[in-house]
């Protein structure tokens, strides 16, 4: 007996000894898979970027495309904001073309466009592991060129510590919100803002291989009336250049749908899309009237249930932040009317189109808007004091009326009348009519007013 309960206890313990062994081997291998786990992570994170790097050098290098009329300071860091598909990619491919011209190598440039899908779930603390896998890979000093940033809340906080450290950056985004007082105090003057438009009707026509002729403003110049006659319909937009007429118009829907329900709706939680849907046909109606919050909260709510006007104020930031449309002040008005009754534009005439059923009056000042609001900015304003003047830049010395036509005595008389008597307010001496087709010089009062078909405008300037 005594033999067997030794036996038995000696069973016991070998077996306790095991499980002791066991458990604790368990519980390092669980150890050690907490912490290796993040590593793990961590080494899967830094593979793809370094995928994506190599990807994209390659992509970049072998692209082809029509050169837009900017120019970089070249050892500044940049923000590029504007419209989906105004072409704020293919500026990062044409400037990364000039740096390799300039002796860079495509081994110094990070492209990393953050629409990959692969980058769905991309968080603020993910952005150092894209530096580390470059470091990784290349021993230079990267030139980042980073697509679409905005996507990854916090971005401003990477870009201003890359800027600290003196590295050459290049941003794009498609939101406006990049612009606010907010971001830029965080960037802290770091970086220069350029707008992204759409093309202008120069780089319209030069992406269609057509040339000015010395001396242009004299011939007939029937093909570029042809290409303004596309240019002024479908807008400025780059990849329409190579779509067929016919496809013109659906793919300028697919690009609004995926701005209202991606931009807007998805990002923004919009709940009355009603509502939301309403206030961007009524903006794109009303593109020659002021309108005030009250107006718009009034004409939503018949339609769309009850809308309050601090809603109003909320949709009317978030389409500008998608950078569909800006905004004009009454520079006559008091504070308080120049914020809540302002006159709406759309940045692109192809996606105002969409919404217009008689487009061409509408589509006429909107496209002399864009320019003016390209081309002079925040000096760009309206004037409305018993008398409307469409667009006045008063520390330029210059007012603009536009009309479709001036033949109709009632109308010749309205457009002068108007631009006279703000000139003799104001001594402003550079006035102008914007019309469709007409073009002469007229002289009032020692006045002269210069009347100017659209296409020209676009072309000269005012």
């Amino acid at each position: 007996m005594l033999q067997i309960y030794k036996k038995y206890r000696f069973e016991q313990n070998k077996r306790t000894l095991f499980c002791s062994k066991w458990g604790k081997k368990y519980h390092f291998e669980q150890n050690l898979l907490s912490i290796y786990e993040p590593i793990l992570h961590f080494r899967h994170g830094i593979n793809i970027a370094k995928k994506l790097i190599l990807e994209n050098q390659q992509m970049v290098k072998e692209l082809s495309f029509i050169r837009r009329n900017v120019e970089f300071e070249p050892h500044s860091c940049y923000v590029l904001v504007g419209l989906r598909r105004a072409g704020k990619s293919y500026m990062l491919y044409q400037r990364i073309h000039d740096l390799l011209q300039q002796g860079h190598s495509i081994e110094e440039i990070l492209y990393f466009n953050f629409e990959d899908d692969r980058l769905a779930d991309i968080q603020l603390s993910d952005l150092d592991l894209i530096k580390q896998a470059y470091e990784e890979l290349f021993a230079h000093k990267p030139i980042f060129m980073l697509d679409e940033i905005q996507l990854v809340d916090g971005w401003e906080k990477f870009a201003r510590r890359l800027a600290d450290h003196k590295y050459l950056v290049y941003i794009t985004g498609s939101n406006a919100k990049m612009l606010s007082k907010e971001i830029s105090t965080t960037l802290d003057g770091r970086y220069i803002v350029q707008n992204v438009f759409p093309f202008s009707f120069m780089e319209f026509l030069q992406s269609k291989n057509i040339q000015l002729e010395k001396q242009w403003e004299y011939l007939d110049n029937a093909p570029i009336k042809r290409t303004f006659n596309e240019y002024f319909h479908f807008g400025g937009l780059p990849e329409l250049v190579i779509r067929e007429e016919s496809f013109k118009r659906q793919w300028l829907g697919n690009l609004y749908n995926k701005i209202y329900f991606g931009d807007l709706i998805s990002r923004y939680n919009i709940r009355n899309t009603t509502g939301l849907k309403v206030l961007v046909r009524k903006l794109a109606e009303s593109i020659k009237q002021p309108q005030s919050y009250n107006r718009l909260a009034n004409i939503v709510s018949t339609v769309a249930g009850k809308v309050k006007q601090e809603t109003i104020v909320d949709y009317l930031e978030y389409i500008k932040e998608t950078c569909m449309i800006f905004s004009i002040e009454n520079i006559e008005a008091k504070l308080q009317d120049k914020i809540s009754n302002k006159k709406y534009y759309f940045i692109d005439n192809g996606i105002l189109n969409l919404f217009l059923l008689d487009p061409e009056t509408s589509l006429l000042e909107n496209m002399v808007a864009i320019y003016l609001y390209e081309t002079y900015g925040e000096d760009l304003y309206y004037y409305n004091d018993n008398i409307e003047v469409d667009f006045c830049l008063f520390e330029h010395g210059k007012a603009i009326q536009v009309s479709y036509s001036i033949q109709d005595d009632k109308t010749y008389e309205r457009e002068t009348k108007a631009l006279l008597a703000y000139a003799k307010r104001f001594d402003c001496k550079e006035l102008f009519i914007i019309t469709m087709d007409e073009e002469k010089e007229i002289n009032l009062d020692g006045n002269i007013i210069q009347i100017i078909p659209l296409w020209k405008m676009l072309l000269k300037g005012v």
